[in-house]
């Protein structure tokens, strides 16, 4: 299983000892997208490829493309790298879904059947779940939005943690690339639904660990953005159905 890890200028923030909890499970490799950085993630990438030799992979993106392109492409490479019906996925660089959680969603898409495996960050007793309340109520007020465009009944499609299993529909939804940076994961599911995978095959996993981290490039300007776009994107799917999660 490959998971690709998305990097714009990690070279304070990606956290070494992280990447190696990561690799303890003998099923995962990683595949780093170094998205343009200008600063030292590029050497940090390689010295990380360098100490755990074919498990890590890296690739370089010229020009920075926004986070959505840099999991696009990587999840293209991953698929590439795997055999026909394995387990792709990607997580935050900053971890904050840490690596003792990937074992969960992992287990959810191979013992029940599903083809998507998604992350959600839901407060219950039991779960630390730490998340700023600002950004914890603008995100209730996203995912109903994405919800309702997507028609799905979804509790959280921007947690950064998701699985997918190695079907033609997951090839076909990264064949182009995304209209959003910030709100690729809502076009990424609509391309799924509309590429034939069924709201069954879906399963949300509750996470017991997730932690805000200082640093995050989601920023107001990026939300208010993710937010216009997703506004957009449901105006688009009212007049031509799923299928205008893909370009016309």
């Amino acid at each position: 299983m490959w998971i690709v890890i998305p990097c714009y200028n990690e070279a304070e923030r990606l956290d070494e000892h992280e990447v190696a909890r990561l690799l303890e499970d003998a099923r995962v490799n990683i595949l780093f997208v170094n998205d343009g950085s200008r600063d030292g993630t590029s050497a940090l990438l390689q010295r990380l490829v360098q100490r755990h030799g074919a498990r890590v992979r890296a690739v370089e993106l010229e020009v920075n493309g926004g986070k959505g392109e840099a999991v696009r492409r990587g999840m293209l490479d991953a698929l590439e790298l795997g055999s026909p019906g394995d387990v792709v996925g990607y997580f935050d660089a900053d971890f904050a879904t840490p690596p003792e959680e990937l074992p969960l969603l992992l287990d959810a898409i191979e013992s029940k059947g599903a083809k998507v495996a998604l992350g959600a960050r839901i407060a219950r007793l039991g779960a630390h779940v730490e998340r700023s309340a600002v950004r914890h109520y603008i995100g209730r007020v996203f995912a109903t939005a994405a919800s309702t465009v997507l028609n799905l009944s979804v509790y959280d499609t921007q947690c950064g943690a998701k699985l997918f299993r190695d079907v033609p529909a997951l090839r076909a939804a990264l064949d182009v690339p995304f209209r959003s940076r910030w709100a690729f994961d809502v076009e990424l599911i609509g391309r799924l639904l509309a590429g034939g995978v069924s709201e069954s095959e879906f399963i949300e996993v509750p996470l017991r660990t997730w932690r805000d981290k200082r640093g995050s490039k989601l920023n107001s300007t990026a939300m208010l953005r993710a937010g216009i776009d997703v506004l957009s994107l449901g105006a688009s799917v009212a007049k031509r159905g799923r299928r205008a999660f893909f370009p016309a």
